[in-house]
């Protein structure tokens, strides 16, 4: 069944709401004419009637028990916010270009996640198109946006989004507008994710409990009230998130949906919410003739959720990493306070490596328990790896990124591992070529009392990491527009030399065969303690290389045992092309299957390719 105001062609629309415990429900047409309409209610609680004389761009409201007006929770836009009406929406009044498009496979993604508020000066989906070029020029091939869901006032991060199906209307454009750059970004060759919440939503304009049971106090969130996926009246609660997806891949073209944090999903179904969530998906894309997928964040480190069905696992196609972050953010940084604690020697990101996570069953001192699951058996393609992303960033107290406290090296350094890893690379905005700017934690909320309840549950949220210093106030303006990159910064100085220096990872990884083939089978990693390096080898069929990364704060002298050939130096991360005092390692080894010792800058790395049988 179809929910929300549903455009039928004629100037005839129908209207569907699920509010299974109401005695009496009303559409209210607001323009052009005000008109109120009743509604019949059938056996499964569905509101429904049809209504001549409605166009796109009608305004209207649902009013329940005769007395509360309220938003469509399906509102497939809100052009004056949260606590505005909804507007009728034509589906069809676009046109799409990208039949063709059959998206990419998903180890092909380099990932590039963007906040659009913040991304550029403007602030909107329309300004984002004029960067499309550049992002071509990096080498992205796909394109994460932070959740567009609509949310109260003009500036947050999108997590506290209450209109699931409604684009954000500070955004610019409304519908069209997403669809425009949607539609742009196929043209391109890039797939399109969106981050969707599927855990909460925000306090702010969220009105479903008015409609019905979408919530539960059985469970609790750190965020708000626990979504309602196995209580009574859950069939209906459970479809209408299914639905919310269906909705983004099917009417925007969307090629993959990242899930939100599923560490706050509870459900103790025999068939769990997310597992239903992906056969519904993959259905709908077997239909659509597309490649979609479905990405989640954990911080579980459960292995389930990427298993497939046949072995118990919720079939999921990939998901966030944050071990492989921790492991690589201590190296970098030596910091150990907060979850830190549980990394800091290379051992963790020679495991990260093997294995994806770095804790699978071990005790965490974090957490005074175990954690995690086996998670080797798994193919390096589903594991999302990044040295920064918007929670890492903007979840330090003064949201500040590697550029605003490393060298030039320790950048260069954190690129190399991750975009030369066999993982699915993601990029935050502005990484590429060291952004100075932070990317702080903002709201633009209405309500005082909420207002300061976000102020102290940031401060709340800091504790265990000890740091010192002032946090950003979130509701001010002023933290939302320090947040904004600024991408001309890229021609500039050691800013040029960094982006230069992503892309040439990034072309090495597409064009050379053992960097391109996903598969930690064919992969040998070794950790050196006492150096602080780390070696890793990597081929596919008659191709093969090799890297070392050396994370101490001297030059370091490492033994390696390497294949017998010739092999050449093919980039070099201390190198003076890439701003460094100049590589000491040799352009080209000639090895006998001997022992051969390598020499390494500080915070550098060298890789190295085999000469004989080059593709």
């Amino acid at each position: 069944m179809r929910t929300g105001a549903n455009y039928l062609r004629n100037g005839r629309s129908e209207f569907v709401v699920w509010a299974p415990l109401s005695n009496d429900m009303a559409v209210k047409l607001i323009s052009p004419l005000e008109r109120i309409i009743p509604m019949e209610k059938d056996h499964r609680g569905y509101w429904i009637t049809e209504v001549d004389d409605v166009f796109p761009g009608t305004l209207y409201l649902y009013k329940l028990e005769n007395s509360i007006e309220r938003p469509d929770p399906a509102s497939r836009f809100q052009p004056d916010g949260v606590h505005g009406p909804s507007q009728v929406i034509d589906p069809y009044d676009f046109l799409w270009w990208d039949d063709d498009w059959k998206g990419i496979p998903l180890g092909d993604f380099i990932i590039y996640e963007l906040h659009v508020g913040t991304f550029t000066k403007e602030g909107t989906f329309k300004a984002i198109l004029q960067h499309l070029k550049y992002l071509k020029e990096l080498g992205i091939t796909a394109i994460e946006l932070m959740p567009i869901a609509q949310f109260p006032g003009s500036r947050n991060w999108g997590y506290d989004g209450v209109y699931l199906f409604a684009p954000q209307n500070s955004y610019g454009g409304g519908p069209y507008e997403l669809k425009t750059l949607v539609n742009a970004c196929h043209k391109e060759g890039f797939a399109v994710i969106l981050d969707v919440v599927y855990n909460h939503l925000g306090p702010e304009g969220n009105y479903l409990n008015d409609f019905g049971p979408y919530f539960t106090d059985r469970y609790k969130t750190p965020w708000g009230d626990a979504i309602n996926f196995d209580g009574p009246y859950s069939d209906e609660v459970r479809r209408f998130f299914i639905k919310n997806a269906l909705y983004w891949i099917t009417e925007y073209h969307f090629d993959a949906l990242r899930i939100d944090a599923i560490h706050g999903i509870f459900d103790f179904s025999a068939k769990h919410f997310l597992q239903e969530l992906g056969e519904v998906v993959h259905a709908q894309a077997e239909k659509l003739e597309r490649r979609v997928y479905i990405i989640p964040e954990s911080d579980l480190n459960d292995v389930r959720v990427i298993n497939p069905f046949e072995i118990g696992g919720y079939g999921l196609d990939a998901q966030w990493n944050d071990d492989f972050h921790h492991a690589l953010h201590t190296l970098l940084t030596g910091e150990n306070n907060g979850y830190f604690e549980d990394f800091g020697t290379i051992g963790h990101m020679e495991k990260a490596f093997k294995e994806g996570f770095v804790y699978s069953g071990q005790y965490s001192n974090f957490r005074k328990r175990k954690h995690g699951s086996f998670s080797k058996k798994r193919p390096a393609h589903q594991f999302v790896v990044f040295s920064q992303n918007h929670d890492q960033v903007g979840n330090r107290l003064s949201g500040n990124r590697l550029s605003a406290t490393q060298s030039l090296e320790k950048l260069k350094l954190a690129a190399g591992v991750v975009i030369l890893s066999p993982f699915i690379p993601l990029l935050f905005m502005g990484e590429e070529y060291g952004e100075k700017s932070p990317f702080q934690y903002f709201v633009s909320h209405s309500d005082e009392d909420l207002i300061e309840a976000v102020r102290k549950g940031r401060r709340d949220e800091f504790a265990s990491f000890q740091w010192e210093g002032e946090i950003p106030d979130p509701q001010a303006e002023s933290t939302f527009l320090n947040s904004k990159i600024h991408i001309e910064l890229r021609h500039h100085g050691e800013h040029n030399i960094l982006f230069e220096f992503y892309k040439k990872l990034i072309k090495l990884r597409k064009e050379i065969p053992s960097l391109r083939n996903l598969n930690n089978e064919t992969m040998e990693v070794k950790g050196f303690e006492e150096g602080k390096t780390l070696f890793l080898r990597r081929w596919f069929r008659d191709d093969e290389v090799f890297c070392i990364y050396n994370f101490n704060n001297e030059k370091v002298k490492t033994v390696l045992n390497i294949s017998e050939g010739i092999w050449n130096k093919i980039l070099d991360s201390s190198s003076r092309e890439w701003g460094g005092s100049g590589g000491s390692t040799e352009h080209k080894i000639e090895s006998f299957g001997s022992e051969i010792l390598i020499s390494l800058t500080p915070h550098s790395f060298v890789l190295y390719r085999m000469s004989k049988g080059v593709e």
